[in-house]
């Protein structure tokens, strides 16, 4: 059960890297709460589509190869990045609004379940 929630967790952190890299401007427009983070930036968007990538893909080598550690490692860039979004919730007032939404539903239940579901992996059987 946990390899194939990190399979899945790795897959959507993959079309989201996909979706940053190549529609950014759609991605700032239409993702809420982005643009309230400043202007748009390429490069910004750039870098976040690419920890995107290399998490997931982390993500992914690790529930291959059943290995515990790899799957940590690949959450981390998700649960860094909750931890950041879970501090603007707090910063913001705790409003519970479309933002608060995005922000749970996007960034900090995928978070939360890549850490659970990597301390959960255990080593293949032979």
């Amino acid at each position: 059960m946990a390899r194939i929630l990190l399979f899945i967790l790795a897959g959507y952190a993959i079309i989201i890297s996909g979706y940053i890299w190549f529609l950014p401007q759609m991605f700032y427009d239409n993702t809420p709460g982005v643009a309230m983070m400043g202007p748009f930036s390429l490069h910004f968007m750039r870098d976040v589509s690419l920890a995107y990538l290399a998490g997931g893909l982390i993500l992914f080598w690790g529930a291959l190869r059943h290995d515990q550690r790899l799957a940590l490692a690949g959450g981390l860039w998700f649960a860094f990045h909750a931890l950041y979004h879970f501090g603007i919730f707090i910063n913001r007032g705790f409003p519970f609004d479309i933002i608060t939404a995005s922000d749970f539903a996007g960034v900090i239940v995928p978070a939360t379940l890549a850490i659970w579901a990597a301390r959960r992996l255990t080593p293949a059987t032979s």
